[in-house]
């Protein structure tokens, strides 16, 4: 395999000059050159790009004679099958903008982005393991089966139904007759909104967690989306036909831009999982050659943990991106020992940024991967010349100030760039307090930026407390604790304390084949390294299946100091 160098001079002699595009004429681009080439692998099926690009334009053509106009904000709820992917490229090709739903999200927050997106139309997953969504639907839009929507989701006026398991509601409209609806008027129209069609319009509105308050969409642009996934080639030094395998749902930016739109550049395919299985994904990577595994810091400690028992054929495997979160300082090497990935890389982004603005580079050094989040992503022909050939710049504040701080110094980091999005849906206030005067987002995240301009993150402002009056971020516990040879993953989270106002509890997942640390010793470890504020009280064990995660394989720490909460009652207060 070529230097990562060589690989970026090979992506840059391809695209010797940056051209805007909808996601959709990326994909027709591709198809020229890749036809025949896999885009989508699975265990059932393989879909090439002319495969791809076919299926997407029938369904877009029926969706044309069913009135979908440019413009229109389609929903999508759906796991990662290939029909995802379809119906992606689809709403692109109408014109319309793509609304993905996080599928796990329940009736009633499903029902508000439904109403708040103002979509006008719905493709969704029939049921998917214990979920009815057509249950949902049913209490969410009484008579959505006639196309009787009443006042509950006004703008909505068609829905869509994926069978995921071959068979649905007999009065409901099916997904896979869509494209027998199209009509020689209708494929005519879709040619002139093809050639019409405007990279710089809005591709898709992301809604975020909203584990701090109601779901904020996310207003991002074909050229946006283009742009940062070339910038992850580019960063990440692709080789020709890389192929990626993933669970990250392609509803969020990682699976959607870092993996469906970055693979693009190359000719690569996707080997994409509805649903996170160590033992599944091990055994795919080596079935269908993987040359890279994504995920997030759970997902590989996961994958580490079921590969030293079963083993692991990494002869494929170039390369491991994870981000997301906090990883144990020994994770690194045990990709490199366990898994045999020759390149392993970590990043930063968030929806907001449309994915991944920093990265550390598959050339190395260790040192960078082991100790910051990278440096900011050098973006080739997609790159903003003012912005030093990236496409995203942080400073550093004090939050309380907001006087930008010292290299090195700890503050909120903010960012601004042509890949930040311009705010969010039909949210005016949300948006203006996002920015300052001068437009920088303000990311909600406490880190640093060194001298040499890598940028390491050190926690949510929000997850952040003070214990006697001092901020702590549990980062810095985390990583020293983490590094414990009994220790497989440790989240630090301030619980109420009535002396202190809050104090630190440690919740540990042990290791497996090692007894379980000594609660006073590594109370004892963080009070010989840290300052005495930032010394934890608390210490409590659990597995990792039992800490709560986001969709997205993202520890949710309010939920889990919830649980810290209730496990030290009646005594969490300092004795």
């Amino acid at each position: 395999m070529h230097h990562p160098s060589q690989r970026r001079k090979a992506l840059q002699a391809r695209f010797p000059i940056w051209t805007p595009r909808t996601i959709s004429q990326s994909l027709d681009a591709m198809a020229v050159e890749f036809g025949q080439r896999a885009m989508v692998i699975t265990d059932a099926a393989s879909y090439s790009y002319a495969d791809v690009q076919d299926w997407s334009r029938n369904l877009a053509a029926g969706l044309v004679a069913e009135g979908v106009a440019p413009g229109d904000h389609v929903a999508l709820i759906m796991a990662n099958f290939p029909e995802y992917v379809a119906v992606k490229y689809a709403i692109s090709r109408v014109g319309a903008v793509a609304v993905p739903i996080n599928f796990l999200l329940r009736r009633q927050e499903l029902s508000y982005i439904l109403a708040q997106s103002e979509c006008t139309a719905l493709v969704v997953m029939d049921q998917l393991r214990d979920r009815d969504y057509l249950a949902d639907l049913d209490l969410i839009a009484p008579g959505w089966e006639s196309r009787n929507f009443g006042s509950s989701l006004p703008k909505l006026r068609r829905i869509y139904v994926f069978p995921t398991t071959g068979t649905t509601r007999a009065a409901a409209s099916r997904l896979d007759k869509v494209a027998e609806l199209a009509t020689p008027e209708a494929r005519d129209q879709l040619v002139r909104r093809e050639l019409t069609a405007d990279p710089h319009f809005q591709s898709d509105v992301i809604y975020t967690s909203g584990t701090t308050g109601l779901p904020k969409g996310v207003v991002l642009t074909h050229d946006m989306v283009l742009r940062t996934a070339y910038a992850s080639a580019y960063t990440r030094a692709f080789e020709d036909g890389r192929r990626q395998l993933f669970a990250l749902p392609m509803y969020h930016v990682f699976g959607y831009v870092e993996y469906l739109l970055a693979m693009h550049f190359v000719g690569g395919a996707i080997i994409p999982h509805v649903q996170f299985d160590a033992e599944q994904m091990l055994s795919a990577a080596e079935r269908h050659r993987a040359s890279e595994i994504g995920g997030v810091p759970t997902m590989m400690l996961k994958l580490l943990e079921v590969a030293r028992t079963r083993g692991f054929d990494g002869s494929n495997l170039l390369a491991v991106f994870s981000s997301g979160g906090p990883s144990p300082l020994a994770i690194w090497q045990d990709i490199r020992d366990i898994l045999g990935a020759r390149e392993v890389m970590t990043g930063y982004g968030m929806s907001e940024t449309t994915a991944s603005t920093t990265c550390t580079l598959p050339e190395g050094p260790d040192l960078l991967l082991q100790t910051t989040n990278g440096s900011f992503k050098p973006a080739g022909i997609a790159g903003d010349p003012a912005l030093g050939g990236t496409l995203a710049q942080y400073k550093c504040v004090d939050p309380v100030t907001m006087s930008e701080v010292a290299p090195g110094a700890p503050g909120e980091l903010m960012a601004r760039g042509p890949i930040i999005t311009s705010g969010y849906y039909k949210k005016p206030e949300e948006t203006e307090a996002a920015f300052d005067g001068e437009g920088w987002l303000h990311t909600g995240d406490i880190g640093t930026i060194d001298t040499n301009g890598n940028l390491t993150l050190a926690g949510r402002i929000k997850e952040s407390y003070r214990c006697g009056g001092e901020m702590v971020m549990p980062k810095q516990i985390e990583d020293l604790l983490n590094a414990h040879p009994a220790v497989a993953q440790v989240l630090v989270v301030g619980i109420p304390d009535f002396k202190m106002g809050e104090v630190g509890c440690v919740c540990v997942v042990p290791k497996s084949g090692h007894q379980r640390p000594d609660p006073d010793e590594l109370i004892a470890l963080c009070a010989s390294q840290l300052a005495r504020f930032k010394v934890p009280r608390h210490v409590l064990f659990l597995t990792a299946d039992e800490i709560p995660l986001t969709a997205t394989g993202r520890p949710q720490k309010f939920r889990l100091r919830d649980w810290a909460v209730a496990a030290l009652s009646p005594y969490p207060e300092s004795t």
